[in-house]
């Protein structure tokens, strides 16, 4: 199931019932698990730890060098990939820029073409990125997370579980959960579908639609609405709503779409308008 054309290195170690397709290199010391396939024209560099059941697609390069001024070729760092993946046409991913450490995409993620993944990009489970979607340096990107086709996100930023981000639109901040993020550093509201479809239950669906009322339209500032939500008991899954927004850093969260076209109350002693 190996292709004439193909250059393995003899130290890669591929498992089981592998296939690889014409003119595709792996490098020495890949590893790549059992049922995998390696389409054509596919790089593998010596970086890369690949788990089973995976697709790597045409003209794909995982575990290259980072796209990093500072970087020291010599560092040794890896990607690490789980399991029930697919990378499909032209997706890049690249090895962390820091020693011993890696770039790590979880299990079940579906990666359309032309997307890339920088150093230390962490990936759970479940995720889908669109086409040409563009995550910098150090994004972490939460389970069953749906980014679209050609959004691009800042380094360092961070996307909670379940949520949806739209596509052609730019982010610099964080995204919390449950959420549905849009246009730029944007929240357009909650992701009801994707948490119906996740199996969330009614009375969790209330309360994270209750946690998100109080954090976006109760005209509290971020702060005051973690300290009105720490005076009471939430379950769980709302509280790890809450529990991310408070670990955000100096670049906050998102602000609602709806508040930037609000006009703001007018002043009593201002003078009418004139005609």
């Amino acid at each position: 199931m190996i292709h004439p054309t193909a250059l393995i290195h003899p130290s890669a170690q591929l498992g089981s019932h592998i296939s690889v397709g014409p003119f595709a290199i792996i490098e020495a010391h890949a590893q790549i698990g059992d049922h995998s396939v390696i389409q054509s024209h596919a790089l593998i560099t010596s970086h890369t730890h690949l788990g089973s059941h995976n697709l790597v697609g045409h003209g794909s390069v995982i575990g290259s060098d980072p796209q990093d001024l500072s970087f020291n070729p010599s560092t040794t760092s890896f990607v690490h990939i789980g399991n029930h993946n697919q990378f499909r046409e032209h997706c890049t991913v690249h090895r962390s820029s820091t020693e011993g450490h890696a770039t790590t995409v979880g299990h079940h993620c579906f990666l359309m073409a032309g997307s890339h993944i920088a150093h230390d990009c962490l990936l759970g489970d479940h995720i889908v990125i669109a086409n040409h979607a563009l995550l910098a340096g150090h994004v972490t990107v939460g389970d069953r997370v749906f980014i679209g086709g050609g959004a691009v996100f800042h380094q360092f930023v961070r996307i909670g579980t379940l949520a949806i981000c739209q596509g052609i639109s730019g982010f610099g901040k964080d995204i919390p959960p449950y959420t549905t993020a849009a246009e730029v550093n944007g929240i357009a509201g909650l992701n009801h579908l994707g948490l119906r479809r996740a199996g969330f239950s009614t009375a969790q669906r209330a309360e994270i639609k209750e946690a998100f009322h109080l954090l976006y339209r109760s005209h509290l500032n971020t702060s005051q609405a973690l300290a009105a939500a720490a005076t009471r008991t939430w379950s769980p899954t709302a509280q790890a709503f809450w529990d991310f927004v408070a670990s955000a850093k100096k670049r906050g969260i998102c602000d609602l779409i709806a508040s930037r076209h609000s006009a703001p109350p007018a002043d009593p002693q201002s003078p009418p308008p004139q005609i």
